[in-house]
């Protein structure tokens, strides 16, 4: 696995006045691509390396190497370019992390049948999937196209710094997605994906070309609506971009520099309606999101970030949260070609308990355009994929209107939220109604 490489780079950094950080990688992953119901392409990449920080007088410097088979003369260069650039590094170095306690125990992060699959069999699932698509196109018709594809990938990864911390651990993962276009008299298309940390995750791909498909039908009938303002239900994956667009205040960096809208002293106010609740939690079992330490070799946690409504927490590598006073949440993300950054786990909005599935009135589904929005001000105007409008139990789809607003109160005025929880990749979150304007 290299870690000759590793004692080796150990043996040089332990001879210099200097604090190290060690994070090192080595993984698989597989891609294949599916046009008009055929596997069309498909590709493997191996992928390993090493990164390396050093902290020198306040600075940090980063330099990292491909693969993990080095002999002492590349070992001794990367030191070096890394030493280089603490003298021009620009954040503050506040340390790294010391060792926090025993790491969580996650179940389900990794499968074994992921990492030993051959290439040829991976091929075979594939081809297995597009098959799927083929079968729905020959039952549904000639104005139907299928594509999508499938991803499998295994990393394993450790981290040692001069601190004493000392972890690693592996992973697997299986992504899943599908588009549907129909063209007749009018046309409609739908989009649907999904992840997982274990191939069984596959028995899904049935489910999730149909629910592709779905929404392609609907979009092929669905119509502009009619400009309206008033309480909306908003639907699992609109409220995913609208979380997200908020979280970006969160940032333990924007905190920092003042690139959000908060500060530590809006700790335990309330910035959201009282009915939400907002979770970030890496040691959800079975969940892609999950990781038992970060970026940084601090433990995973789970932490509340909005309570009642309420502002608990903020998202905080070692550095930022040494900055803010706050000390680290265990979100630092990376790989080893990056030094760490802030980054979400798992996302959970809490359910509530309205039963929301008879909703008689306007529901806004899918949304896209969020890179426009402003995450400061909260100002966004995003285009309806999907909607629907629900009167006395007639659905009538529709879609290209604009739903415009400002995020923080939009979520202010979440007046009820669903019991029922729905899950996109490591966002899970129920439906919530609340005040829109869709132009």
């Amino acid at each position: 696995m290299g870690m000759e490489a590793v004692d080796a780079l150990i043996g040089i950094l332990e001879r210099k006045n200097l604090e190290w950080e060690i994070y090192w990688e080595s993984g698989r992953s597989g891609s294949f691509r599916i046009e008009r119901e055929r596997l069309e392409r498909s590709q493997r990449k191996f992928f390993s390396g090493i990164g390396l920080r050093v902290g020198i007088n306040g600075r940090t410097g980063f330099s990292y190497v491909t693969g993990l088979t080095h002999d002492r003369e590349t070992l001794e260069g990367l030191v070096k370019r890394a030493e280089k650039l603490a003298k021009v590094g620009s954040v503050p170095f506040r340390g790294f992390p010391s060792v926090e306690g025993k790491l969580p125990a996650i179940k389900g992060l990794y499968d074994s049948r992921i990492e030993e699959m051959p290439f040829e069999e991976a091929y075979e699932m594939a081809e297995e999937y597009s098959g799927m698509m083929a079968e729905l196109k020959e039952k549904k018709g000639r104005e139907y196209t299928f594509s999508g594809g499938l991803g499998l990938a295994f990393v394993k990864r450790g981290l040692v710094n001069s601190n004493g911390v000392e972890v690693g651990d592996g992973k697997t993962g299986l992504s899943l997605w599908a588009y549907a276009v129909r063209k007749g008299n009018g046309s409609g298309n739908g989009y649907h994906s999904q992840s997982y940390t274990g191939i069984d995750g596959f028995d899904e791909a049935g489910k999730i070309i149909t629910k592709a498909l779905d929404d392609a039908d609907a979009s092929y009938s669905a119509k502009k609506l009619e400009p309206f303002s008033g309480e909306v239900l908003i639907e699992h994956y609109t409220l995913q971009s609208l979380v997200y667009l908020f979280l970006e205040n969160l940032y333990g960096e924007s905190v920092y520099y003042g690139r959000s809208r908060f500060s530590t002293e809006n700790i335990g106010d309330e910035v959201t309606s009282e009915k939400l609740t907002i979770i970030d939690d890496p040691t959800v079992e079975g969940s892609p999101g999950s990781y038992p330490f970060d970026g940084e070799g601090s433990p995973g946690r789970g932490k509340e970030l909005i309570s009642g409504g309420k502002l608990r927490n903020f998202l905080l590598d070692h550095t930022y949260g040494s900055l803010l006073g706050l000390g680290s949440t265990g979100n630092a993300v990376r790989d080893f070609r990056t030094v760490p950054h802030i980054g979400t786990s798992n996302i959970l909005v809490g359910p509530g308990e309205e039963g929301l599935e008879d909703w008689d009135g306007v529901i806004v589904s899918k949304v896209f355009g969020e890179h426009t929005a402003n995450p400061v001000s909260g100002d966004f105007s995003l285009t309806v994929e999907l909607g629907y409008s629900v009167r006395n139990g007639e659905i009538t789809p529709f879609r290209g209107n604009m739903i415009a607003g400002n995020v923080f109160k939009v979520l202010k005025r979440v007046s009820r939220v669903g019991k029922e929880m729905e899950r996109s990749g490591a966002f899970y979150g129920p439906r919530v109604a609340s005040e829109l304007r869709i132009v």
